[in-house]
């Protein structure tokens, strides 16, 4: 992945978004590895969410989303270890989760595939962005900036797991350091 500053729209989300809601398991047949059905799992994205989210996360007729970061509250990722979640959501055009807290699995599924940045906050972001916000996500200084006051938040640190993010995941990382 490799960049160092994610701006975009942010998709704001609440507590326990399971990976029957980021990916339902009637699409857990399309194989991510073939271009044609990766395109079609990011299609699907989020698609599980209740009804009362009243913003689409993929317009109709797309096959991408508007909203590079997500923001989320506890326990985003909970449910089955399903590694098509995180890959659902980087196959929308998804950079960046930044959530209270990762179901362990789900964070571990991240790193793994190398599709996107599980990050915490040091606050809770869900009450200060809304969906559609504008918002600057920088890997460096580790904050995200809401565009439209130019506050700026802090993010808790990624350590080692960014090496591996930017590599494209656990077996790039592991080729491009000889580890295999």
């Amino acid at each position: 992945m490799s960049q160092s500053i994610i701006k975009g729209k942010v998709f704001v989300v609440g507590d326990n978004i399971d990976t029957d809601q980021i990916i339902p398991a009637q699409y857990l047949n399309l194989v991510p590895t073939i271009p044609e059905e990766y395109i079609k799992l990011g299609s699907y994205a989020m698609c599980g969410l209740p009804d009362n989210y009243s913003t689409r996360f993929i317009k109709d007729g797309e096959v991408t989303t508007e909203y590079s970061i997500i923001v989320g509250g506890n326990n985003f990722g909970c449910g089955s270890s399903r590694e098509h979640a995180p890959v659902a959501l980087g196959g929308s055009g998804v950079k960046a989760v930044i959530a209270n807290s990762f179901a362990r699995i789900f964070f571990r599924n991240c790193i793994a595939t190398g599709e996107l940045y599980p990050i915490e906050p040091e606050e809770a972001l869900t009450s200060i962005f809304k969906t559609g916000d504008e918002a600057e996500f920088d890997l460096e200084k580790m904050t995200i900036t809401a565009v439209n006051s130019g506050k700026v938040y802090k993010l808790k640190s990624m350590g080692d797991v960014r090496k591996v993010i930017d590599s494209g995941g656990i077996f790039e990382y592991a080729r491009k350091t000889d580890m295999i």
